[in-house]
């Protein structure tokens, strides 16, 4: 399996030190950036398969990076973090990150995280429908162009709202567990994965029904179990 090219977005230079050390000795090929606009240009310039990246920078906040990104790339990010509050990682997570770890973290915690999201490019690339697109009522998903829109009006989704939603509807009509979401999305299935989730199920949801201005449910809750495309 080859190995990913990360983009290692820290500020403090012992902290990417120890990041780089740890991706060197892995076998990973990585670039650094200590600011915010120098990640945006390393993004854009490197085209990275990981962003690895830090909240607090000296020049503009993670999330704004985050939201700069986003604007052209479905690149994974994985924020690291010392910032531990449920606000700072929804909003992370809202603004368009795949993961958040939280500092001081476990190098062998960070390569788990890797190897996962390594995981799920892997399965992504190669599990693409036969058919180009799904159609169920007025929802669209568009696999050829990574888009889906309702009633025409094009959702704007994070990568993993959309991979949620793909997963959903490669499988319309049958309940998916919690675990087997959460290890096609994320690799694995721990209980922090689960409360994960819950919230992008709940900002997928509220995007839809939102473009569609209806009381149409595409999206059902099975509690205790997992959730559910119905087919219209």
């Amino acid at each position: 399996m080859n190995k990913l090219m990360i983009l290692v977005v820290e500020d403090d230079k012992s902290v990417r030190n120890l990041i780089a050390t740890t991706l060197r000795t892995n076998g990973y090929r990585f670039t650094e950036a200590p600011t915010g606009e120098e990640a945006i240009i390393q993004a854009s310039s490197h085209n990275p398969d990981v962003i690895l990246l830090d909240l607090g920078l000296p020049d503009m906040e993670g999330i704004d990076v985050i939201r700069r990104v986003r604007g052209w790339s479905n690149v994974p990010i994985i924020v690291i973090s010392a910032r531990s509050e449920d606000a700072d990682k929804i909003g992370a997570l809202d603004a368009g990150a795949d993961d958040y770890l939280t500092k001081p973290f476990s190098v062998d915690e960070l390569m788990a995280r890797l190897r996962a999201t390594q995981r799920r490019l892997a399965y992504t690339n190669t599990s693409a429908p036969a058919d180009s697109a799904f159609v169920n009522g007025a929802l669209r998903v568009d696999y050829a162009a990574n888009t889906a829109s309702v009633n025409g009006e094009e959702l704007r989704l994070t990568p993993i709202e959309y991979r949620l939603l793909c997963l959903l509807a490669q499988n319309v009509g049958k309940v998916l567990t919690h675990t087997f979401i959460t290890q096609r999305i994320w690799g694995k299935s721990m209980e922090s994965d689960i409360a994960s989730l819950r919230v992008y199920m709940a900002m997928l949801r509220r995007k839809i029904e939102s473009a569609s201005g209806s009381e149409t449910q595409y999206i059902q809750t099975h509690i205790g179990i997992g959730y559910r495309m119905i087919k219209l």
